[in-house]
């Protein structure tokens, strides 16, 4: 028996309509059609009715191929309006309502990115129609789109590249300078270590507790915890200091809180009882009014009475926690040496291989305490004053005008002040203090700016005053140029500039050149000689490299917000905490150091937590029932992401490999910040 015309296509159609019995059936759909069975013909039929039973499956089929089709495309509406409506809410907004620079930029930014986007759309024209390998002329032209590419490509040779390419030597040029800069820092650093060059202070206290009848050799120490609704951290920064190693007599603490919120002031204040229950000479300060914010806490603190029975003031910020034998180490530099000022101990980090963020923090900082602080120290006894971790003569903040209000950087502030007084610092490599990092970009991000734009505030205000000093020639210009200019302003700017603007536009614009090695080689080596003080972190340097350049947008912006005096450049957020500097982290690091004196404090530590066991359980049930944590959508990080991606795509019309390889890499680093795919997700 022959088979009958058609078959495959009815068997085809019988087991098509077998996987949609619910779409097609004997009775009606909700669409309003019904399906039949197909079934072979008899052999008796005409080929009339074969020919209208396959018009007619023909016609079904179509239908059900249109019906797909029509559910797709509503599937993907529906998820694009989703999409929309989501991102539309996750959108990061402006730092503050008065951020204009960050909403400046940004439009400057989504400007330069329709530039972007219809230049290569321009490009990718004249690509196919074979331009790129023989580009018309005005007098060769034969159409009138080939005739606009021909006045295009002389405009753009004639009179675009030359200025883009003298801003791009310019930035090359600052580009060098900073290179340098940074080398001689390393070349610095590492004439350190071959000579083993360190402080040496003229006596040393001992180790274990103080007998009684040498408790005159301890000066008189003030410590203060600065603090501003600090749930998370308070009880472990108040133990840290409580139980530092020095006669109870001879130290005071005061827990300088402006916490806004009334269950934080209650818990800290109960804290602070415990330790007055326990024998410390302990104090609880809250302001009611938050004027001047860190700055004016500190001032409110220095102004009363019992502050002038003191010689030296410690300053920790809430997240610190210094070892007990912290003092014992700095106290010791000032004996005999009246005109040092501050001593300042590095900084260690108890979540730095949290997740990715908190590495490439590390790697940063490391390179500031090891390197910059470090050779500032030795060779010129001036460094920035970090704002926690120090050790300060109280003559000498008196003398130089005490904490002043006037930027947002106010520990920066009060060193270039000590400076021009002519007072030295002394930085100590090898004295740590326990201290968490931003583990969010957001708040990561809120902290960079403060950062950054204190700096330019700052430089605004003391540039007259470097000026008209008594300082040596060499300190003005190390003061103007190296620390203000050079790393301050110089390099968020040409970083900024040259990888962001500079970069995408010599792929539209060929006849302005961006040399392979400015590209690739000299940021390579840049990045290499930055990790060296962290070596465990050598398989991060790529990742770093270009994080470095994503968060040059944030840092260019909040340059020029301080430079020009913008509202956001004078606005405090305080850097959120998670509480990573737990009691776990400071036993290993209690082993690390092989400090018997630390191991020792460890039950005291304990018990103080255990103390407040009811108010803390009832801290970490509110912890968890706050709302989930989500990304952001981060538009300035994202349209520059848009940006390098399409100069990508340029570059490869080009066949420009190394060009194109950073660009994409670059533009999927912003890409990934932009979408907040890094570090964790805030509330």
């Amino acid at each position: 028996m022959s088979r009958p015309p058609n078959y495959e296509f009815q068997e085809w159609w019988n087991r098509q309509r077998e996987s949609n019995q619910e779409l097609f059936s004997n009775d009606a759909t909700p669409n309003g059609f019904s399906a039949v069975d197909i079934g072979s013909p008899a052999h008796d039929r005409t080929a009339e009715k074969d020919r209208a039973r396959s018009a007619r499956q023909l016609s079904w089929l179509w239908r059900l191929k249109f019906q797909q089709l029509a559910s797709s495309l509503a599937w993907i509406t529906n998820g694009s309006i989703l999409l929309l409506r989501t991102a539309n809410r996750r959108i990061a907004s402006p730092d503050s309502p008065s951020d204009s620079s960050g909403s400046r930029l940004y439009r400057i930014i989504k400007l330069f990115l329709v530039l972007v986007i219809l230049l290569l759309c321009v490009e990718l024209v004249a690509y196919f129609k074979g331009w790129h390998f023989s580009p018309p002329s005005v007098e060769s032209a034969e159409m009138a789109l080939e005739l606009v590419y021909a006045k295009w490509l002389e405009i753009r040779a004639n009179y675009l590249a030359p200025p883009l390419q003298t801003l791009t030597n310019v930035c090359i040029l600052l580009f060098l300078i900073q290179s340098v800069d940074r080398a001689v820092l390393m070349l610095g650093c590492f004439w350190i270590k071959l000579r083993r060059l360190k402080p040496t202070a003229p006596m040393e206290y001992p180790e274990g507790p103080v007998e009684g009848e040498n408790v005159e050799d301890y000066p008189m120490v003030l410590v203060q915890i600065p603090m501003c609704n600090e749930r998370e951290v308070y009880h472990q920064s108040i133990a840290a200091v409580c139980i530092l190693d020095w006669p109870r007599e001879r130290m005071l603490v005061q827990v300088l809180d402006d916490s806004d919120e009334l269950d934080i002031q209650l818990l800290i204040k109960a804290e602070v009882q415990k330790w007055q229950q326990r024998g410390i000479h302990i104090v609880y300060r809250h302001r009611l009014i938050r004027t001047g914010y860190k700055a004016g806490n500190l001032k409110s603190a220095m102004s009363c009475d019992y502050v002038k029975d003191y010689e030296f003031v410690a300053i920790f910020d809430a997240d610190f926690q210094p070892a007990p034998d912290f003092l014992k180490k700095t106290i010791p530099y000032f004996k005999g040496n009246d005109d040092i000022a501050l001593v300042q101990a590095r900084w260690a980090f108890v979540n730095k291989d949290e997740n990715l963020l908190t590495r490439l923090q590390n790697i940063n900082l490391s390179f500031h305490f090891e390197v910059e602080q470090q050779v500032n120290g030795v060779f010129i006894n001036f460094f920035g004053f970090n704002g926690t971790a120090g050790v300060w003569r109280i003559k000498a903040l008196e003398e130089c005008g005490g904490w002043l209000e006037r930027t947002t950087v106010e520990d920066m502030d009060i060193a270039v002040r000590a400076h021009l007084c002519g007072w030295k610092f002394i930085y100590l490599n090898d004295v740590k203090s326990l201290c968490e990092l931003p583990e969010s970009y957001e708040a990561y991000k809120k902290q960079q700016h403060r950062w950054h734009s204190g700096p330019m505030q700052l430089f605004r205000l003391c540039f007259f005053d470097i000026l008209h000093s008594k300082m040596s020639l060499p300190k003005k210009a190390n003061l103007i140029f190296l620390f203000f200019l050079l790393r301050k302003l110089i390099l968020p700017f040409y970083s900024f500039t040259l990888f962001c603007i500079i970069l995408p536009l010599t792929m539209f614009l060929p006849e302005a050149q961006l040399p392979v090695w400015v590209v690739c080689y000299v940021p390579g080596l840049m990045s290499l000689l930055n990790i060296l003080p962290a070596p465990r972190s050598f398989p991060f340097i790529v990742p770093y490299l270009l994080f470095e350049n994503t968060m040059s947008v944030t840092k260019f912006n909040a340059m020029i917000s301080g430079l020009f005096r913008f509202g956001s450049s004078y606005e405090w957020i305080v850097t959120k905490k998670l509480g990573r500097s737990s009691e776990a982290d400071l036993v290993a690091y209690e082993k690390e150091s092989e400090s018997n004196a630390l191991v020792e404090s460890t039950a005291l530590q304990r018990s103080t937590s255990d103390s407040g066991l009811n108010e803390l359980s009832k801290l970490e049930i509110s912890k968890k029932i706050v709302k989930t944590n989500r990304n952001r959508l981060y538009r300035k990080e994202l349209a520059l992401a848009l940006i390098l991606l399409a100069a990508a795509v340029r570059s490869l019309l080009l066949a420009q490999g190394i060009h194109f390889y950073f660009l994409l890499f670059q533009g999927i680093s912003f890409l990934v910040v932009g979408l907040d795919l890094i570090g964790e997700q805030v509330n």
